[in-house]
C-alpha cells in the first residue's frame, strides 16, 4: 500500500517486528490520525491510518460508506502481520466494530466511545432522506435513524438527539441496526466516559459486553464516570475541545481516561504499555 494523502503506515523498529498490525480510524472529524499511528508503532504494532469518508474517491461525508473502503489496508496487515486489530473513535469505533463483526481475521477490537448500533449517516440538507452509514456489498447496512423533530440549540449536547431516536424508532429497526458483536471472536475492549454528550458511550459499551456475555465471551470495558467523549492516549496530544458542541468530561479527562485504559489496550494489542523514551 502506498502512502497517500489518505493513508498513513508507520512501522516499528526494528522493522522485522510483525506482531500487531493496527487499522487506526477517526471518527467525525474525518481527520487521518497519523499521531495515533506513529504512537502505537513506537509501542511495536504496524499501524496504518486511513481515512473512510472525505479523500479521494470517498463519500464527502459519513454516508453510505463502503466497507470494502477498509479491505486494501487490512490485507496488507493480514500478510505482513501476525494479529490485525482495528482501533477506533465514535464513528471511526462503529466502523471498527462493524469490520470485526465481518472479518474473521481481525483478532482484536478497540472501540473509543463506542456504540452498539449503526446509525443513520450525515445528510448534506434537511430535506434528504434517511440514509445508512455504511454498505456491505453494496447494500446498505441497518441502521437506527436520527429524530428529526430535535432542533440543536446553541453549544447542543447530541446525545439528546442520539438517546430521542433510539427511543422513538421501531424495536424492530435498532433490533437490524444492534452490531453483531457476539460474531467477534476475538479480544474486544471498549472505553467510554460516563458524562459522554456526544451519545452515551458508557450505555452502548455496556450493551455491547451484555450481547457478548450472552453468547459466552468476554469484553472489557473500561469507564471513567467524569470523563466525556474524547480520549487521549499516553504520549498523544492534548485534543482541543473547541467546538461547537459539547462533549462532556471534567478538566484533563481525555488524558486520565486514556491512562486508565491503556493497560487494557496494550494487552489486547500485545504492545509494550510503558512510553518509549524520546
Amino acid at each position: 500500500m502506498r502512502p497517500t494523502p489518505d493513508v498513513h503506515w508507520s512501522a516499528p523498529a526494528p522493522a522485522a517486528d510483525r506482531g500487531t498490525g493496527v487499522l487506526v480510524l477517526a471518527g467525525s472529524s474525518g481527520r487521518l490520525d497519523t499521531g495515533r499511528a506513529d504512537l502505537l508503532a513506537a509501542r511495536g504494532a504496524t499501524a496504518v491510518a486511513l481515512r473512510w469518508f472525505g479523500g479521494q474517491g470517498q463519500p464527502a461525508q459519513p454516508c453510505e460508506v463502503p466497507l470494502e473502503t477498509f479491505a486494501g489496508a487490512l490485507d496488507r496487515l493480514a500478510t505482513s502481520c501476525r494479529r490485525v486489530a482495528a482501533l477506533g473513535t465514535s464513528y471511526g469505533a462503529e466502523a471498527a466494530l462493524l469490520l470485526a463483526c465481518h472479518d474473521e481475521r481481525i483478532d482484536a477490537v478497540v472501540a473509543l466511545a463506542p456504540t452498539d448500533v449503526a446509525w443513520e449517516g450525515a445528510r448534506e440538507s434537511d430535506d434528504d432522506p434517511p440514509r445508512t452509514k455504511w454498505t456491505l456489498r453494496g447494500e446498505p447496512v441497518p441502521f437506527v435513524p436520527l429524530d428529526r423533530t430535535w432542533t440543536p440549540p446553541p453549544d447542543p449536547a447530541f446525545v439528546e438527539v442520539y438517546e430521542r431516536s433510539r427511543a422513538r424508532a421501531a424495536p424492530e429497526a435498532v433490533a437490524a441496526a444492534t452490531l453483531p458483536v457476539e460474531r467477534i471472536g476475538g479480544d474486544v475492549v471498549l472505553v467510554a466516559g460516563g458524562d459522554d454528550r456526544v451519545w452515551d458511550s458508557e450505555g452502548q459499551a455496556r450493551r455491547i459486553a451484555t450481547r457478548r456475555a450472552a453468547a459466552g465471551l468476554a469484553t472489557t470495558v473500561v469507564v471513567d464516570p467524569a470523563a466525556g467523549h474524547p480520549v487521549v492516549l499516553p504520549g498523544e496530544d492534548a485534543p482541543d475541545l473547541r467546538r461547537p458542541h459539547q462533549v462532556g468530561g471534567d478538566a484533563g479527562a481525555p488524558q486520565r481516561l486514556g491512562a486508565l485504559a491503556w493497560p487494557a489496550i496494550a494487552d489486547a494489542l500485545r504492545l509494550a504499555r510503558r512510553r518509549p523514551a524520546a
